[in-house]
């Protein structure tokens, strides 16, 4: 294909055409010509190579420039904040009464917030949106014969497209193949019912949109069944396209009036609609109404701090006499400037946007902010089984057939290879053999058989069985240079992998020049019924016949007959002593961790249409044969069992919600820990509750829910609307829920749990949208990162608004105390300048606030129980730590001031020293320069102190053998923490002894002998930080060992977590308990 220009910007978009004009819309050609037209190949798609070229030509398949980052409203934020806003009335107040040096100083560093904050802002966002990008839609593209996944920015004109049930259609896509396939067009259409497609009709050329039932559309969603199309208009050329305008069109902001039916409104209703606009104007203005709850919290507390400010100013005026005084408007200035935490909302977006970014390491995409603050509170995680917990790599191990026995496979590790492993068959049931002997002793399953060997022994049982395996399945595995390939659900693969191993592929069979069996309809699996069914005619014959797999429970239901014996014409009717039969050999198999299928099959008398109804499906889904039992095998992922480990040490519960048989999934469970190892030892009371299937669950009331002792742990053969249940059931007992989904049917579930968590390789396109986090890997570990990151991250911002406010209370205290230092002109005399306290609110701490910002995860994060969003960051710890550490530095920066001038200066507070410095002022001025280092110092060593709350920051790592020296390693581990302190270390000097500087800006003097009284305050300032931490050390302690008793770290996991409920509890005593679970 040659090299098209780009399309104009102000192309006209007609109507089902392709980006570039073909000979006819496409619902008007057939798909064969559309495909000659477009020069791709139906079966394998276009090459990468002319992907790659036609990306290049027609560009990406966008709707138009998303907004991204906007620099105009990012400097309009930095600007339009209460922080901000007192930094602007400080310095048109230092201006008003003619202390320009301050107002300077004051508008210098307004000017650096400003910039700094727009910066980090903008970095913050471009962030923000390249990981919205990471989660964005993607689409199954046929490119070179190969399947892959690609995002749906990437799709061209051509594209060969595969979409399934929950899917977004990437781009307008001319359908070739449909199966039972149904979109919802409301988007486009309006029409709220969904539209069933039809591939092989063609329509006339004036047809319009909604009635176009070859053509699948852009942004529309995939609501029944599964398609094959090609791609033939992308981006603004789509129909979707030519609306995205209107579409992106954004909510008015302000407030509707209430009107009467007749359209009239009374006046007042006109000033309330006013009145509220205002109201929400003046909240996003503050921020209040806007961002993420922490971020709104913090905005409130600003304006609180705001009145603080203004209340203190008051106070300063009021100790002055209200003198209208330059030096006592300075002070109170200065006092107003001491509560105004200028870094923090800048800090809090930097820290949450590089969480993200590390998330993203940890294969953990977040689609919003708020999620970051509400992962580290869950409790509880309601996961599925089959690709989180497990591996998703299924191997079929066990197979029974009534009239033959039982083949198991064994030795394979292969999951796409047919040749792997060997195949031992006993003609016996399973419930007649000891799977669980060891390997030496695994006669008892009998004895190792080729499939040809077996094939030739079956005179039919085996043949019917494999027939269903591989026909009622659209898994495709082939060999190609040597090496085994699969595409399609892990189920299916593994059926279709233990098919091939006697030469019963489904390609084999279905294609060629003389296929043997050819496909007539499909229906699909549907979760409501839990089977899926292939209608196919046997070539030779011209007879049809129906293949059905599914949930055993669903198939045997309609089977009514079953062969006794290998051969045997005449089918027998299936009794119900027949179906306990089959029950008690899949318990055998599920009780082996193997999730169970059960396969039959009919001859189809019946008339078929190529798109059959759900009407027909109840027809052709009844009177079948059964064939047999298939157990799969899908082994807990290595990582699974260590983090539900974690997440029990964390306070967390985990509870399985999967389709699978009870027996299965309890399997499963004990293995990865869910439930406990000694099983038997659990009342028959609480093991019910702990195991339930989805139809025990639901056929509770609301009330006999709640009663339960403990809600269950794991629910079998669950259906989407139980999770929802199951989410309403954990709130009502005041539960902080995170709840996986992979499927259309979970989206109401992944929107009610606290944190919605979609597969990233699995899940649908609805469910993404639905999430608020989406798993690259679809790992259950991931989900346990991203809680202790989401914990880290709650720490760490924890962490730099403890040091901002402590400092806040230590330099308003400072200041509001030294009101009582007066000269001899009765006016107050500031122990620490204007400009001294925003050097070090802005200098000397906002880099150490960013660095404790990127502080790793504590050792005990994941020992520790969930957070309260309730009382979020403010917990009783944190208010009385900022109380603490703020009034020690406080009373340390006092008693410098007060030995400087009082024990060595004569208590001289000379006159006018607020303002200019003279001989007279000399003592003063060096007091204020020795406070101003301690409160420096101060500042830069609470940061290393915060690293840890409550462990001493000389023994951080608690297993660590280097007694002496591991506070060095910790010191230099967060490599930007130390710069930043390094570098407010070394810029105090220059405030103290260059000349102007330090007398007319700082209003200091620098010092000499006076660097003794400041290395005695570190001394004091670090004995007493660490006398504090050590007490609450002991206080903790004692507190845990009276609430859960001192044996509580001897016990291991499975007895703290599940002690009250094993049979023999006096060995923990009333310690052991459900964490989260029976409260």
């Amino acid at each position: 294909m040659g090299q098209h220009e780009k399309p104009e910007e102000e192309a006209v978009h007609v109507s089902g055409q392709s980006n570039k004009p073909l000979s006819a819309p496409a619902h008007a050609l057939t798909y064969d010509a559309l495909a000659r037209e477009l020069e791709v190949e139906p079966l394998s798609g276009l090459s990468p190579s002319e992907a790659a070229s036609r990306l290049e030509s027609y560009g990406r398949n966008e709707l138009g420039e998303a907004e991204g980052p906007q620099p105009l409203k990012i400097i309009a934020a930095q600007v339009a904040n209460a922080m901000t806003l007192v930094l602007i009335m400080a310095m048109a107040v230092s201006f008003g009464i003619g202390s320009y040096i301050e107002g300077g100083v004051v508008a210098a560093v307004i000017i650096l917030n400003v910039v700094v904050g727009f910066f980090q802002e903008y970095s913050a966002e471009k962030t923000m949106d390249s990981l919205r990008s990471l989660s964005s839609p993607t689409a199954t593209v046929v490119r070179g014969g190969e399947a892959m996944v690609v995002p749906s920015g990437e799709i061209v004109p051509g594209d060969l497209i595969e979409v399934k049930t929950g899917d977004t259609i990437p781009a307008d896509i001319r359908l070739i193949e449909a199966k039972n396939f149904e979109t919802d067009e409301a988007l486009l259409t309006g029409e709220s019912l969904p539209v069933r497609k039809a591939e092989n009709t063609t329509f006339d050329e004036k047809t319009g949109p909604g009635d176009r039932l070859n053509v699948a559309y852009s942004s529309s969603t995939v609501t029944k069944g599964r398609a094959k199309g090609i791609v033939f208009a992308t981006g603004t050329f789509t129909e979707i396209g030519a609306i995205a305008t209107a579409l992106r069109k954004k909510d008015s902001r302000v407030r509707p009036v209430k009107r009467k039916d007749n359209g009239k409104a009374h006046p007042a209703r006109y000033v309330e609609a006013y009145t509220l606009t205002l109201g929400d104007f003046v909240g996003r203005f503050l921020g209040v109404n806007v961002g993420t709850p922490l971020q709104q919290k913090l905005s409130k507390l600003a304006i609180l701090l705001f009145c603080i400010a203004v209340v203190f100013a008051i106070v300063v005026l009021g100790a002055n006499k209200f003198n209208s005084n330059q030096e006592v408007i300075i002070y109170a200035v200065a006092t107003g400037l001491s509560m105004i935490p200028a870094s923090l909302v800048v800090v809090l977006t930097i820290t949450m946007a590089a969480g993200t970014k590390r998330m993203v390491q940890r294969n953990v995409i977040v689609r919003n902010l708020k999620s970051l603050e509400a992962l580290g509170a869950v409790t509880d995680i309601c996961s599925d089984k089959t690709g989180t917990l497990t591996q998703g790599k299924m191997v079929a191990r066990g197979v029974w057939i009534p009239s033959l026995g039982t083949y198991t496979v064994e030795n394979s590790n292969e999951a796409f290879s047919p040749r792997a492993g060997d195949i031992r068959f006993a003609s016996r049931e399973p419930t007649d053999i000891n799977f669980k002997t060891s390997k030496e002793e695994s006669s008892d399953a009998g004895d190792i058989v080729t499939p040809t060997q077996l094939l030739e022994d079956s005179k039919a049982g085996l043949q019917d069985f494999l027939s269903v395996a591989s026909l009622a399945n659209l898994a495709t595995v082939f060999e190609k240079e040597g090496k085994w390939h699969a595409r399609g659900d892990p189920t299916e693969i593994a059926i279709q992998v233990f098919s091939s191993r006697f030469e019963w592929n489904r390609l084999a069979l279905t294609q060629g020049d003389k296929p043997e069996w050819t496909e007539i309809a499909e229906f699909p699996f549907d979760s409501d019924v839990k089977r899926m069914t292939t209608v196919m005619k046997k070539n030779a014959t011209g007879e049809q016949f129906a293949f059905t797999k599914g949930a055993v429970e669903r198939v045997i239901k309609v089977c009514t007959r079953y062969h006794s014996g290998d051969g045997s014409e005449e089918a027998v009717p299936v009794t119900d002593e027949f179906r306990e039969q089959i029950l008690r050999n899949m318990e055998v198999f599920a009780g082996l961790g193997l999730r169970v299928l059960a396969l039959a099959s009919r001859k189809v008398d019946m008339e078929i249409a190529d798109d059959p109804s759900d009407e027909k499906r109840a027809e052709v889904e009844q009177d079948l044969t059964f064939r047999g039992l298939i157990g799969l095998y899908d082994p807990p992922r290595p990582e699974s069992a260590p983090a539900v480990r974690e997440c029990h040490e964390a306070g967390i519960s985990v509870h399985m919600l999967t389709g699978d048989h009870p027996e299965t999934a309890k399997a499963i469970a004990v293995e990865v820990g869910i439930l406990p190892k000694r099983m038997e030892r659990v009342s028959r009371e609480i093991a019910a509750a702990m195991v339930m299937t989805a139809s025990e669950f639901d056929a509770l009331s609301d009330d006999q829910v709640d009663e339960l002792p403990v809600l269950p742990l794991v629910i079998a053969r669950c259906a989407p609307s139980t999770k929802v249940r199951m989410i309403e059931a954990l709130h009502r007992r005041g539960k902080f829920v995170a709840m996986t989904g992979d499927g259309v049917n979970d989206s109401p579930s992944l929107r009610r749990a606290d944190v919605g968590i979609a597969m990233g390789q699995s899940g649908s396109d609805v469910a993404k949208d639905a999430s608020d986090i989406v798993l690259t890997d679809d790992n259950f570990a991931s989900i346990v990162a991203a809680i202790e990151e989401g914990r880290r991250i709650f720490d760490n911002i924890q962490k730099f608004v403890l040091h901002v406010l402590a400092e806040n209370i230590a330099q308003a205290g400072t200041l509001l105390i030294g009101l009582a230092f007066k000269d001899a002109t009765s006016l107050s005399v500031f122990p620490l300048a204007p400009v001294e306290i925003v050097w070090i609110i802005m200098i000397t701490s906002g880099l150490p606030d960013m660095g404790l910002g990127f502080e790793r995860a504590v050792p005990d994060i994941m020992r520790r129980p969930p957070q309260n969003l309730k009382t979020g960051i403010f917990t009783k710890e944190f208010c009385v730590d900022m109380v603490v550490y703020g009034t020690w530095i406080a009373a340390l920066c006092l008693a410098s001031f007060v030995l400087r001038v009082y024990a060595w200066g004569g208590g001289n507070l000379g006159v006018n020293c607020n303002d200019k410095y003279s001989p007279e002022c000399d003592t003063v001025f060096r007091a204020r320069a020795t406070t101003f280092a301690c409160l420096t110092w101060f500042a830069l060593f609470l940061a290393w102190e915060l690293v840890d709350m409550r462990r001493s920051f000389f023994r951080m790592q608690p297993g660590s053998k280097k007694y002496f020296t591991q506070w060095m390693h910790d010191v230099w581990r967060n490599k930007f923490l130390f710069w930043a302190i390094l570098l407010g270390f070394v810029t105090l000097f220059p405030t103290l002894y260059i000349p102007v500087i330090n007398h007319v800006v700082f209003k200091h003097t620098g010092i000499s002998w006076e660097w003794g009284i400041v290395f005695v305050a570190a001394f004091l300032f670090f004995l007493g930080i660490e006398a504090w931490k050590w007490g609450k050390r002991v206080y903790f302690r004692r507190a845990a060992n009276k609430r859960v008793g001192a044996a509580w770290k001897d016990l291991d996991v499975e007895q703290r977590v599940f002690g009250d409920y094993l049979g023999s509890s006096s060995e923990t005593g009333s310690s052991g308990r459900l964490v989260n679970g029976g409260d």
